[in-house]
């Protein structure tokens, strides 16, 4: 049986504004706690990333194209795509993505890998994407950058 606080807390989620509110707060929350780890590095526009695996050669630039695996989360640790799971890389234009992705995946080089945390102004901002990512959504990228491309 439902409680009038249970209704009122699904009512209020199921509202697009009410959850862009709701992910901005735990994005923020999120972001700030984890740019006090050690291992993570928080750059000038707000994107943080951790290096997990350090590759070798030059980095990509913004108009090369690249060839990735990645792992797309949540914060709450839902997966909404993975190349992993299609066992099949991706590949794309750097410039052509979301900016959280154009921007640190130039700071990688052939062989990398790297977590990404980014935040929804670097991502898919208060719109989301109409489905598995809400609006104001702070996203967790794993990414392993196997090939850049002229």
């Amino acid at each position: 049986m439902s409680t009038i606080s249970d209704v009122s807390s699904k009512a209020f989620t199921q509202n697009p504004y009410n959850q862009g509110i709701k992910n901005a707060a735990e994005g923020k929350k999120f972001l700030e706690e984890n740019k006090h780890k050690s291992e993570v590095e928080t750059t000038e526009s707000g994107l943080q990333y951790k290096v997990i695996k350090k590759g070798s050669g030059r980095n990509p630039k913004a108009s090369d194209e690249v060839e990735v695996h990645y792992r797309g989360t949540l914060l709450n640790g839902q997966e909404f795509d993975s190349s992993y799971q299609r066992n099949k890389s991706t590949t794309f234009k750097l410039d052509q993505v979301i900016a959280g992705w154009t921007e640190g995946l130039q700071k990688m080089s052939k062989g990398s890998k790297f977590e990404f945390y980014i935040p929804p102004e670097l991502a898919y901002g208060k719109m989301g994407t109409m489905g598995k990512i809400g609006p104001n959504a702070t996203l967790i990228f794993e990414v392993e950058l196997l090939d850049i491309k002229h």
